[in-house]
């Protein structure tokens, strides 16, 4: 298989963002004088749900309140929403976030070989413009050939839709492309849409089942920070993932283990 795109999440992929977001939740709540209060064992509940409208949604229909109180705070969901989008912007532009280890140097390889970048995300674009301005600076959605949204398609994630528009935008097929993700539901919508995946869980997903990945590593890693037991577990060339390896264990289909790449050669 020949990688002519890497396309990759946003929250918890390109950087663990999920607590910035359950904080910019909570603000938001105690701004409309809701009472509300999101631990990180209910929020991380609640990310089962994809998308922030339909988390609250979600949360909201387990409220014990009258059918009629109901419908009145689902109709505040909007508003709420755009209320926690200022908040956890703020934050972003603020500093509050990075990207995870090894996503800068991966993306810059996958670039250097020729290979194009696109993101699937069922974030808004606000969110995603928020985050890449404050990591790559002016130049982050120039690195992105394609930028996918949730309020892009009908379904979000685990449905596939998200990664059938970024492939569509990007002029090719499953078999050219490799999605990478944290989660479950990411993992479901990439595999849906016939891609091979790559995972790499953060605290938030780490106890999801990714059977269905094609590689799950604890993080991408890098040369100051390579990965615990690498090369040597999942990996053959170095302790952290670099493009060329990933290219070589996507062209294997049944993994490593029953038959590794040639070009990953031999340790020694």
């Amino acid at each position: 298989m020949d990688i002519k795109a890497l396309i990759l999440d946003v929250d918890g992929t390109l950087a663990d963002t999920e607590e910035a977001h359950r904080v910019a939740f909570n603000l938001a709540f105690e701004r409309h004088g809701l009472g509300w209060k999101w631990n990180r064992a209910a929020y991380r509940d609640l990310l089962e749900v994809t998308g922030g409208q339909e988390r609250l949604r979600a949360y909201i229909d387990t409220l014990a309140v009258s059918a009629a109180e109901q419908q009145r705070l689902r109709e505040r969901v909007p508003a709420l929403h755009a209320e926690k989008t200022r908040f956890y912007n703020s934050a972003v532009a603020n500093g509050g976030i990075a990207l995870r280890p090894g996503v800068e140097r991966l993306l810059g390889e996958a670039i250097d070989a020729g290979c194009r970048l696109a993101i699937a995300s069922t974030t808004s674009a606000v969110n995603i413009d928020a985050l890449l301005k404050a990591t790559w600076g002016a130049r982050g959605r120039e690195l992105f050939s394609v930028i996918a949204c949730g309020d892009q398609v009908r379904a979000k994630k685990p449905a596939p839709d998200i990664y059938q528009l970024a492939l569509t935008r990007l002029g090719i097929g499953p078999a050219h492309a490799v999605a990478l993700e944290d989660s479950a539901q990411g993992l479901a919508a990439a595999v849906g849409a016939g891609l091979w995946t790559l995972v790499t869980p953060t605290a938030w997903t780490e106890g999801h089942d990714f059977s269905a990945a094609g590689l799950v590593l604890p993080s991408l890693g890098d040369p100051r920070h390579p990965l615990p037991g690498e090369p040597g577990c999942s990996l053959h060339l170095a302790g952290w993932l670099s493009f060329a390896e990933l290219r070589a264990l996507a062209r294997t289909p049944h993994g490593i283990d029953q038959a590794r790449p040639t070009t990953l050669g031999e340790r020694t």
